[in-house]
């Protein structure tokens, strides 16, 4: 299975339509949120938001954070309607389709809708008896 993790990183690189099947289904088993970051090495603004969803995913660790060049899984970006980078998707409960949905390079809505998608998932998990993300795969 192809996958990175930067050492000290929460950000889950995957790079094989193996491994996002694996990923997501283990995210959907422990009901866990996911936030997607789609980008591109080529892409400016995505490299700029890199740092940021680093921290975001520190700072929320009951959430999932992933990163998926569109190059490598250009089927996943398909799938799921990329067509401009960075996009940024929020899963939950159904992760064959996106909750929520951010294009562009916007640090400041992205942490307002990532706290927003903490919060609302807090309270979703008191609600249910649905175990949180363990953060193993």
């Amino acid at each position: 299975m192809e996958s990175q993790q930067v050492k000290g990183s929460r950000v889950l690189a995957v790079d094989s339509a193996k491994t996002w099947e694996f990923v997501i289904g283990q995210a959907q088993i422990q009901a866990c949120p996911v936030v997607i970051h789609f980008t591109a090495v080529w892409c400016a603004p995505s490299k700029f938001m890199k740092g940021f969803f680093e921290e975001l995913a520190l700072k929320y660790p009951d959430i999932l954070f992933l990163s998926v060049d569109v190059d490598e899984l250009k089927s996943v970006a398909e799938k799921l309607d990329v067509k401009a980078m960075p996009t940024f998707l929020f899963m939950k409960e159904d992760y064959n389709q996106a909750a929520d949905k951010i294009v562009g390079a916007n640090a400041e809505e992205l942490h307002k809708r990532v706290a927003h998608f903490a919060q609302m998932s807090r309270q979703g998990s008191q609600d249910a008896t649905s175990p949180k993300f363990s953060g193993v795969l």
